[in-house]
């Protein structure tokens, strides 16, 4: 657990240590809600870096993608 304050402009400030242990960067989004009295912060993933990220299971060729778009005509 960590202390922090707010600012004049109600700017919050987690420590880096918990930014890096969300894995947040500079820039990333995040969803605020409020639960029972308490402020919750959670990470928002965007659909592009994590496609990214997890393991690729098949291959598809272009080629592939034409001919499936092509008979689904």
């Amino acid at each position: 657990m960590a202390e922090g304050k707010i600012s004049k402009k109600f700017a919050l400030y987690p420590p880096k240590s918990m930014l890096g242990a969300l894995g947040l960067k500079e820039g990333e989004k995040v969803r605020y809600k409020i639960e029972k009295g308490k402020l919750i912060i959670e990470p928002i993933q965007d659909p592009l870096s994590l496609a990214l990220k997890i393991r690729k299971w098949n291959k598809t060729s272009v080629k592939e993608l034409e001919r499936v778009r092509r008979d689904a005509k």
